[in-house]
């Protein structure tokens, strides 16, 4: 096997809508990560995203952002407020589980701090298994690890989840109740599986886990980095700060840069299922690897000027182009969570009251009308047990001015 590296803007952008390309970033994750949506090629992954599409629907997301968000996002940050102090990826984690949860498909009986510390420890876990690759822990010790998180996962949340929504799916086969009367997430329309696709016990149990992870570590990690970009850009621009806390749509345009410069996952990995010509210098012949490096492209001159490394949230970009880049993907693998976290992009007719700002956007903006700011005696570390260039902690204080 021949591996081939880019970080040519233009050459990741046909690489990642290739279908000939299958995706390879998460084979070592295989532990929690084989069989799930975004490990799936061809029919298999067009079958599965055409069943759980049914819930990512942009009405959901916007529904989801102005109904179920705000309570939870108050609920969650209160005692954070009361201490006066917070940990960002702390916080991050919290308000996102929760949330995640909820589409997913897990319910908390108990709605207790101990219960939602227990899912948490958990989600934690499954995130170190599914970026196993960039891990600097030894293998073998966080696979053993999440096989022992799965099975309790299994235990105390998914099964009592299950049987709530088989027992609501029956009475609806027995048209007793609607199908609007069943709950809108992942879980149900896994158990519900009106396209009869081949779904095993274990497989649904991945697949929830992948969501829960996914949901929780990505969003935690984009508020993290977009707050710090914009406490460090304040000191700059103090004028700036200003707007950025009364005009929400241009607090989104500054998530957006923060997601170009720093993408969930700075690589995407493909392996070819067949000879696959990208450009001039990569010609990739069956199972030939292509590793893409987002973080580098994502910075391309030629789209994003000549400051493309450092964070400007008036950046001018061309027509037909994300602010964000290439951070959600493209294509069949495009993040389905794109419209959750990052919004709609907003235009010269778009009103400010009606507008899908994403939760990222909503929690920043949160967090700077409280006032938050670094905590000086508590300086921000990064995560020592990863490759990939995340904030382990991030201390901030509230309460004081910008």
């Amino acid at each position: 096997m021949n591996k081939f590296k880019t970080s040519d803007y233009n050459t990741i952008k046909s690489a990642l809508v290739n279908r000939n390309l299958k995706q390879a970033l998460y084979d070592k994750g295989k532990v929690i990560m084989d069989g799930v949506l975004l490990t799936l090629h061809g029919d298999e992954h067009r079958k599965r995203r055409k069943l759980e599409h049914k819930i990512f629907q942009r009405n959901f997301f916007k529904y989801y952002e102005h109904e179920l968000f705000p309570k939870t996002l108050n609920e969650t940050i209160q005692p954070f407020l009361k201490k006066g102090t917070a940990d960002l990826l702390d916080f991050g984690y919290r308000i996102t589980m929760n949330l995640t949860a909820d589409f997913a498909g897990i319910d908390r009986q108990k709605k207790s701090p101990k219960e939602t510390e227990d899912l948490l420890s958990l989600v934690k876990i499954f995130s170190q298994g599914a970026t196993l690759v960039h891990s600097k822990r030894p293998h073998d010790e966080v696979n053993k690890e999440v096989l022992v998180a799965l099975d309790k996962f299994e235990r105390k949340f998914l099964l009592p989840s299950k049987v709530r929504r088989q027992k609501l799916i029956e009475k609806f086969k027995n048209n007793e109740i609607a199908k609007s009367e069943l709950p809108r997430d992942v879980l149900t329309i896994l158990l519900l599986n009106e396209d009869e696709i081949n779904l095993s016990e274990d497989l649904i149990k991945r697949e929830i886990a992948f969501y829960l992870q996914a949901g929780s570590h990505s969003t935690a990690n984009s508020m993290t980095h977009a707050l710090h970009e914009i406490f460090i850009w304040g000191e700059n621009n103090p004028d700036e700060l200003e707007r950025i806390r009364d005009d929400t749509l241009f607090l989104q345009r500054c998530v957006h840069e923060s997601m170009r410069l720093h993408p969930a996952s700075p690589v995407a990995w493909r392996k070819s299922e067949c000879p696959v010509v990208l450009d001039n210098n990569i010609q990739l012949n069956k199972d030939d690897l292509i590793i893409m490096d987002l973080h580098k492209a994502n910075q391309d001159k030629e789209i994003f000027g000549n400051d493309s490394d450092i964070f400007n949230p008036h950046r001018i970009i061309p027509k037909n182009q994300f602010l964000w880049g290439l951070t959600f993907g493209i294509g069949l693998h495009m993040c389905f969570g794109r419209d959750l976290d990052g919004g709609v992009v907003s235009n010269e007719n778009t009103d400010p009251n009606n507008h899908q700002y994403g939760i990222v956007t909503l929690l920043v903006k949160k967090i700077l009308d409280e006032k938050g700011l670094p905590d000086s005696k508590n300086k921000p570390k990064v995560d020592i047990n990863t490759e990939r260039p995340n904030w382990g902690s991030y201390p901030i204080i509230f309460g004081e001015k910008l």
